[in-house]
């Protein structure tokens, strides 16, 4: 083999060495990596590492602190210029604003990252009673769930709230339905029946796209 084929080998080898590790990278080093200058970025990458090797309890109550204080609520018209838009975590932290949904699906691929399992996560779909649980008026809203067993009921991370509460003690929160990457299910109980897979919800299924591209596993 000539010298120059040999280093033209060796440049093939270590660039696909490369690029396995690139797609084997943690998503704090992909975040850091598109930061480019983005302080907030950086700190969600922090927030990430730092609690990696935490207890589920404190990885839930860092993920929902970390975005209930870092995003600020606005609709989906005011920063998308669209009735209703599904963002990424990407998105919505270099936008520093988002929705109910924005705020559930950026902690919940964060959960995702710090290896709390799938099937331990729901988004739920709720209708909420603003103004406690014998209030009339009410709203459609996004809550993320964690079950800690399968049975357990589930621990409620929300945008409206500081505190992470069991299910049985939001009552001003009625369950329509709720799904994850695995599907979609019939209300939130932990034994709800499967309704179908996630293409029965197609900005879910546009966003997982997304994400996807983004590095989002």
């Amino acid at each position: 083999m000539t010298p120059a084929r040999s280093l033209l080998c060796a440049l093939l080898c270590f660039t696909m060495l490369l690029a396995a590790a690139i797609d084997g990278a943690r998503l704090p080093a992909r975040v850091q990596a598109a930061a480019a200058g983005s302080n907030a970025l950086r700190d969600w990458a922090k927030m990430l590492d730092d609690n990696r090797q935490q207890t589920t309890d404190i990885k839930l109550i860092k993920v929902n602190e970390f975005f209930n204080r870092r995003i600020a609520f606005a609709d989906d018209l005011a920063v998308w210029g669209k009735s209703d838009f599904w963002a990424t975590p990407f998105e919505t932290m270099t936008k520093g604003k988002g929705d109910c949904e924005d705020f559930v699906i950026a902690k919940y691929f964060s959960l995702l990252d710090m290896n709390v399992p799938d099937v331990q996560l729901r988004l739920i779909y709720v209708r909420a009673r603003l103004g406690g649980p014998s209030s009339s008026l009410q709203q459609a809203h996004m809550v993320l769930a964690y079950y800690p067993t399968p049975d357990a009921d589930p621990m409620i991370l929300d945008n409206l709230i500081t505190d992470i509460r069991p299910a049985a003690r939001r009552a001003d929160l009625t369950p329509v339905f709720s799904f994850n990457r695995l599907g979609v299910f019939a209300g939130a109980a932990a034994g709800a029946p499967a309704a179908g897979g996630t293409e029965r919800l197609s900005a879910w299924q546009d966003l997982l796209l997304r994400a996807r591209r983004e590095g989002f596993d």
